[in-house]
C-alpha cells in the first residue's frame, strides 16, 4: 500500500511552475519583493523539475448516502487480447497536407503489401505519422512507391501521383501499465495504448462514415433533416475508449451535426439569401454574405454531363458573369466567360446577372458560373448556426431516453465489433449490453424562507418547487426604479401595466417595492440606446438630489439585435445601474410564472437572498459550516469558430455570505484566444508611485469576502468548469498556484486548505432508468430522478470523480455533471463532497428548480457569457484581437465594472 504522506509530498512538488509561466510573471514586473513572494511560495510548495510525479488524490470510499437503486449507462465492457502493441512511424514523400490524401496512401500500400511485405498483419493508421500492428511487421524500416489517383481541387483534374512511404519501427506500445490501472494501482493514464483502441474501433466505420474527431457521421442512419439556410441535419454517434472501474469501457453515444445541402449552388445563395436571386442583380451586401458562406465549400461542375469535376471555392467576382473576361492565350487576347462556356461546352448561361465562383489558386484564377455547380456531399458546416438553425438542430437531436437508448443499442448491432477485421487483428471484444450501474438518489435539502411566508420550510419534490405561500429569505427594499421602452409595438399604457404587474409580484415575493417609477415610462429608439440610458440617469439624478436609481425595467423587441449587450455594457461599465431586461411577448401576454421568476432575479440583483439551506442556517454543512469557507467558481468561454480573432473570456465567482453561501459576487477578464488558464487569478506589477502591487480576481474576492462577513475565509472550495482532461494537470498546477500567491499577498502564512473540483458537462455518459416503465424511478420526462449520484463502474479505475444528474429533465434526454476532485487538502469524503454539490444545486436563484451544474460553476458561465457584450463595438476587429493569436502579446482589457454591479449579482 502506497504512503499516503509521500504521495502527498509528490503532488506539493508537482506544483512548481512551469518555466514558461515564470517567465511571463517576470515580464508583468522584474521585482525584488516579487521574486520573494514566488520564492517563498515555492518553497512552501517544494520544487519539482516537471509534473509527471503530480498524483490526483485517490478516491476516499464510496458514498453511501441516499437510497440505492439501478442504472444503465452508454458504456460498454471492452476487452483486449493482445499483450503488446507496435508501433511505427510513417513518412510520406512529398509530403501530405491532408489526412483523407495520407489515408488513401496508406490503404493502397496495405491493399498491395499485406500478403507479401507486411506479413499478413492489418495494420491501423491514425492519418499523420503513426502506425500501429498487433505484433511486430517483418521489417524495421521499409520504403515504398505508390501510385495514386487523387483530385486537384484548384484544377479539378485528376491526377496519378507518386508517393514515397517509409514505415520505420518505432517502441512497442505496452499494455502493462493499463492492465496496472484497471487493476486499480495508481499510475499514470497510459494515453497511447487507449489512442491506439480508439483508432482500431474506428478504422472500419471511418472508411464509410465521414470522421470528425471522436466523431462518426453518415446521411444513411436516418434522413437528414433540412435546418433552414442551404443545411442538413446529419445523424452520427461519439465513440471512446475509456478506462473505468469494471475495466476497459466503450462509451457510445448519438449526435447530430449540421452538413451543408448538395444543392445547386444557385439555390442555396437563395436560400442563404432568404429571397429569389434569379432575376434581380445582388447587392454588395448580398455579394458579402455569400462569398463568406461559400468560401471553402467544395463543388463539382454540372455543365459536362456525368463528367463531375470536384473544385473548392476560393472566393466570388466583384463583377457580374456577363461582364467577366479573362486571357486565352500569352498575347493577352481576351474572350467572356459567357462566350468561352457557349463555344466550350455548348452550355449557355442563363443568370449572367450573377457573380461567378472563383476557383483554383490567386496566380491562376478559373471562374465557374454558379448556374452551372452543385455542391458536393459531406461537407460539415463550421461557420455559426443562427437562432432559428439552432432551434431546429436541438429539435431534431432532442431525444427521449428510451428512444436514445434504443438508438445506442442499434448503434453498437450495425458496428458489429465481433466481425470487425481490425478489432479481431487486435483481440479486441466489446460487449452488446449497456453497463449496469449501482446508484444512489441522494435526498433533496429543506429550504428555508423568510419567517413572514406562510411556508417558511420547504422540502422540494423531484428537483422543482414554487414560491406560492413563500417569502423570499432575504428581501430588499427598493425605493427608485425607472422604466425605457425601447419597443415601438408597445404603447406607453400597455408598458405602465406590465410594470405595475412586475412590481406587484415582487411585493408578493417579500421585496418592498415603490409602487411608482422615479419619472414617468421613457420611451425611445432602440438604435440611441446609450442617449435614452444617460437621459434617464440624469433625470433621475436631478430628481431625487443626487441620489442614485436602483433598478432600470427596459422592455427591449423580441428580435433586438445588438440592443441587449449595449445597455449592458453602458449599465454595467459606464453609468453603475442594476438593469433588468424583458421582452415585448411577455410584456403582452403576461404570465405570472414569468413574473415570479423575473422577481427572483431582480431580488438577487439587489442584493437579496432568494433562498437559503437550512443546513446552513442550524451550521450542519459538513466542511462549510464549521469554519469560514468561500466557494469559488470559475469558468473561460471561446469565442466561436467563426469568430478566430476575438479574445476568450475568463470570470470567476465567490460567495460573500457564510454560513449561507447563496449569494456570490463576479468578475471578469478577456485573455488570448483560446487561453484556458485563468491568467488574471493573481497579478503582481510595479507601480512608479506606489510600490509593487498585487491584484488579481481572486485576492479582489477574498477581499470583499471579508468585508462583506468581517472574517477572511480559512477554507476554499473552486469548482473550476469548462476543462478537459487532457488539461487537468495544466490547469490545476497553474491556477493552484495562483490562489496560493493570492492568499499570501494578503498574509504571508495565510495559506487556507483548497480542494479544487473540475466540473464537466461536455462528456458522453448518459444514465438510463433500469426500467422505464418504473414511475418511481423516473421523472415525468423519463429520465432518471434529480440527486441520481454515481461513484461506481463507470467512474476512473482510481481517482476521485462521480457522475451526479442533480435537475429533473425537462425535455431530451437528462445528461449528469461529470465532477472530478483533482486536489483536496480539506479531505471530503465522498458523501460530504457529493452531497454539498448537491445540495447547492437547489440555491440557483433564477428559478425554483434544482439545476444541472453546481451553481457558482454556473454563475461563472453567466457572467463570462455576459462580459462578451463588454468588448467596445466602436474598436475595429484588428485593435479587438490584438494579442488573441500570440500568447505573449497582451489583449485589450474589459471596460471596469462599477463597484456597485460587482458587489451583487448583476449576470443573473
Amino acid at each position: 500500500m502506497k504512503d499516503p504522506v509521500e504521495d502527498q509530498v509528490k503532488f506539493r512538488r508537482a506544483l512548481q511552475k512551469p518555466k514558461d509561466l515564470r517567465r511571463r510573471d517576470r515580464r508583468r514586473g522584474q521585482c525584488k519583493q516579487e521574486k520573494l513572494l514566488e520564492t517563498r511560495l515555492d518553497s512552501q510548495l517544494v520544487s519539482s523539475a516537471s509534473c509527471k510525479s503530480l498524483v490526483f488524490p485517490a478516491r476516499p470510499g464510496y458514498g453511501q448516502l441516499g437510497t440505492k437503486c439501478l442504472v444503465k449507462a452508454n458504456h460498454f465492457l471492452a476487452d483486449i487480447s493482445a499483450s503488446d502493441l507496435s508501433h511505427y512511424n510513417v513518412k510520406i514523400t512529398p509530403e501530405v497536407t491532408s489526412r483523407k490524401t495520407s489515408k488513401a496512401i496508406i490503404a493502397e500500400l496495405v491493399r498491395l503489401h499485406r500478403k507479401t511485405d507486411l506479413g499478413m498483419r492489418l495494420p491501423v493508421y491514425d492519418g499523420g505519422r503513426n502506425l500501429y500492428t498487433a505484433g511486430l511487421l517483418p521489417f524495421a524500416y521499409k520504403e515504398f512507391t505508390i501510385l495514386l489517383n487523387e483530385d486537384d481541387e484548384g484544377t479539378g483534374s485528376t491526377r496519378e501521383r507518386e508517393f514515397e512511404v517509409v514505415i520505420k519501427f518505432a517502441a512497442r506500445v505496452s499494455m502493462h501499465q493499463l492492465r496496472e490501472l484497471l487493476s486499480g494501482k495508481q499510475v499514470d493514464t497510459p494515453q497511447e495504448a487507449l489512442t491506439v483502441i480508439d483508432i482500431v474501433l474506428r478504422e472500419l466505420a471511418a472508411q464509410s462514415f465521414v470522421s470528425i474527431g471522436r466523431f462518426l457521421y453518415s446521411p444513411d442512419l436516418r434522413k437528414p433533416q433540412q435546418l433552414g439556410g442551404g443545411l442538413e441535419s446529419w445523424r452520427g454517434f461519439y465513440q471512446s475508449i475509456r478506462p473505468t472501474q469494471m475495466g476497459l469501457s466503450l462509451n457510445i453515444d448519438m449526435s447530430s451535426m449540421a452538413f451543408i445541402e448538395p444543392i445547386p449552388v444557385i439555390d442555396f445563395v437563395a436560400q442563404i439569401l432568404g429571397k429569389d436571386v434569379l432575376s434581380k442583380p445582388l447587392s454588395d451586401a448580398d455579394r458579402v454574405k455569400i462569398k463568406k458562406a461559400l468560401r471553402g465549400v467544395k463543388v463539382e461542375v454540372t455543365h459536362r454531363g456525368s463528367f463531375r469535376r470536384k473544385y473548392r471555392i476560393t472566393g466570388l467576382t466583384s463583377q457580374p458573369t456577363r461582364e467577366l473576361n479573362f486571357p486565352v492565350d500569352e498575347k493577352m487576347n481576351m474572350k467572356s466567360v459567357v462566350d468561352y462556356f457557349q463555344e466550350m461546352y455548348g452550355y449557355t448561361i442563363i443568370y449572367s446577372h450573377l457573380p461567378c465562383l472563383q476557383v483554383g489558386s490567386q496566380k491562376k484564377v478559373n471562374y465557374l458560373p454558379m448556374e452551372a455547380c452543385k455542391i458536393v456531399g459531406g461537407q460539415r458546416y463550421t461557420k455559426g448556426l443562427n437562432e432559428k438553425q439552432i432551434t431546429s438542430l436541438l429539435k431534431v437531436s432532442c431525444q427521449r431516453p428510451r428512444e436514445q437508448e434504443t438508438d445506442i443499442l442499434q448503434t453498437i448491432q450495425q458496428n458489429d465489433y465481433e466481425y470487425n477485421p481490425y478489432a479481431k487483428e487486435f483481440g479486441i471484444s466489446i460487449d452488446s449490453k449497456l453497463a449496469s450501474v449501482e446508484a444512489r438518489v441522494l435526498p433533496a435539502p429543506w429550504l428555508k424562507y423568510h419567517d413572514t411566508g406562510r411556508e417558511k420550510e420547504y422540502l422540494p419534490q423531484v428537483g422543482q418547487w414554487n414560491m406560492m405561500n413563500k417569502v423570499s429569505s432575504d428581501i430588499k427594499r427598493l425605493q427608485y426604479w425607472a422604466c425605457i421602452n425601447f419597443s415601438r409595438s408597445i404603447q406607453e399604457s400597455t408598458a405602465r401595466g406590465f410594470c405595475q404587474q412586475l412590481v406587484q409580484m415582487c411585493q408578493i415575493s417579500g421585496m418592498e417595492f415603490s409602487q411608482d417609477p422615479v419619472i414617468p415610462i421613457y420611451s425611445a429608439r432602440p438604435d440611441l440606446v446609450k442617449k435614452a440610458l444617460k437621459y434617464v440617469h440624469s433625470a433621475v439624478l436631478d430628481k431625487l438630489g443626487g441620489k442614485e436609481l436602483e433598478l432600470l425595467i427596459a422592455i427591449l423587441p423580441d428580435n433586438n439585435g445588438s440592443l441587449y449587450g449595449d445597455l449592458k455594457r453602458i449599465c454595467e461599465t459606464d453609468l453603475g445601474l442594476i438593469s433588468q431586461c424583458c421582452l415585448t411577448k411577455h410584456v403582452f401576454k403576461i404570465n405570472r410564472q414569468y413574473l415570479a421568476n423575473v422577481a427572483l432575479k431582480i431580488n438577487v440583483k439587489m442584493g437579496g437572498r432568494n433562498t437559503v439551506l437550512l443546513d446552513a442556517l442550524s451550521w450542519r454543512i459538513p466542511l462549510v459550516s464549521d469554519i469560514p469557507t468561500i466557494i469559488f467558481g470559475a469558468d473561460v468561454t471561446h469565442p466561436e469558430s467563426g469568430e478566430d480573432p476575438c479574445p476568450s473570456i475568463a470570470a470567476v465567482v465567490a460567495s460573500q455570505d457564510w454560513p449561507e453561501v447563496t449569494k456570490y459576487a463576479g468578475l471578469v477578464c478577456a485573455q488570448p484566444h483560446r487561453e484556458e488558464l485563468i491568467q488574471d487569478l493573481f497579478k503582481c506589477w510595479k507601480d512608479p508611485h506606489h510600490g509593487i502591487v498585487y491584484g488579481g480576481m481572486i485576492r479582489e474576492l477574498l477581499l470583499s469576502f471579508k468585508k462583506a462577513t468581517g472574517q477572511k475565509p480559512l477554507r476554499i472550495i473552486f469548482y473550476r468548469d469548462g476543462v478537459s482532461e487532457g488539461q487537468f494537470y495544466q490547469v490545476l498546477l497553474y491556477e493552484l498556484d495562483a490562489i496560493r500567491k493570492a492568499c499570501a499577498s494578503l498574509e504571508p502564512s495565510y495559506q487556507p486548505p483548497v480542494t479544487f473540483v473540475v466540473v464537466q458537462k461536455r462528456h458522453h455518459t448518459r444514465l438510463f432508468s433500469n426500467n422505464h416503465d418504473d414511475r418511481n424511478s423516473t421523472d415525468k420526462s423519463g429520465n432518471i430522478l434529480p440527486g441520481t449520484v454515481v461513484d461506481s463502474k463507470i467512474c476512473h479505475p482510481t481517482e476521485f470523480d462521480f457522475y451526479l444528474c442533480s435537475h429533473a429533465g425537462i425535455q431530451g434526454t437528462s445528461r449528469p455533471a461529470h465532477y472530478h476532485v483533482l486536489w483536496d487538502e480539506n479531505n471530503f469524503t465522498a458523501d460530504e463532497i457529493q452531497s454539498l454539490t448537491n445540495n447547492l444545486c437547489y440555491t440557483y436563484a433564477r428559478c425554483t428548480r434544482s439545476v444541472s451544474v453546481v451553481p457558482p460553476a454556473y454563475y461563472a458561465h453567466l457572467a463570462a457569457y455576459r462580459a462578451r457584450f463588454y468588448m467596445d463595438p466602436d474598436v475595429p476587429e484588428i485593435a479587438k484581437s490584438r494579442g488573441a493569436r500570440s500568447k505573449d502579446e497582451s489583449v485589450r482589457p474589459l471596460p471596469a465594472l462599477k463597484e456597485k454591479v460587482k458587489s451583487v449579482m448583476f449576470y443573473c
